[in-house]
């Protein structure tokens, strides 16, 4: 997973790229938003880490401008500004996860690790398996030209599967892909989304349990 950096103090940009690097990312950094700017137009990236304030502006403005264009990169801010009022605009003007200064590393790497696996970076836009089609641009769900209401957890759940149609996915792989590293593998929350989804895409069954390890889809 590639992750972009964006700060302009040198030794916390550097103690990110470190801790980043140690986890297993690939990394690159900037240190104003010119340059980051550029990398995000010759790289892709499965997530980018702000500092709010850079030499060149506001990032929350830079990054609210790039959203209007159809920007869907995962994109953590981090900043000293921790009242109410700008943890919410950080949220709505195009964030989606914000951390205030200062920050333990390892809550960092948690985000950042959770917001890469819901990254839509190097996915399919659209997906098949028989009659069930997935567009991941809209959200959108149908089985046989039916469209199908899925909650956020039973659609990613549909989408890794179809990602890797025809092939076991495995219980943690699941989990871990629609809620984070802190959810038990060995927890009923996945057989329960799982159950719903079944119920939603309707028979002939399509989601196939493959005993001791997990699930797959076929058509």
């Amino acid at each position: 997973m590639r992750v972009l950096i964006t700060e302009d103090d040198g030794n916390l940009r550097l103690a990110l790229e470190v801790a980043l690097r140690g986890a297993g990312f690939a990394v690159d950094t900037a240190a104003d938003l010119p340059a980051a700017d550029e990398a995000l137009f010759v790289n892709i990236y499965d997530c980018a880490v702000f500092d709010r304030m850079l030499p060149g502006g506001d990032a929350l403005r830079y990054v609210h401008r790039r959203r209007g264009d159809g920007w869907q990169l995962p994109v953590l801010f981090l900043t000293a500004r921790d009242s109410e009022a700008d943890r919410v605009d950080g949220l709505r003007l195009g964030g989606d996860d914000y951390l205030v200064k200062p920050f333990a590393m390892a809550e960092l790497l948690a985000r950042v690790r959770s917001l890469c696996r819901r990254s839509t970076a190097g996915r399919p836009v659209a997906l098949r398996c028989g009659d069930v089609e997935l567009d991941g641009s809209r959200h959108r769900v149908t089985r046989d030209g039916v469209l199908l209401t899925l909650t956020r957890k039973e659609f990613l759940i549909l989408e890794r599967l179809m990602t890797e149609a025809g092939t076991a996915v495995s219980r943690p792989e699941l989990v871990a892909y629609a809620w984070d590293e802190m959810a038990d593998p060995a927890s009923n929350v996945l057989d329960v989304t799982i159950a719903q989804l079944r119920q939603k895409l309707r028979e002939p069954a399509v989601i196939h349990t493959v005993r001791g390890f997990g699930y797959r889809i076929a058509s």
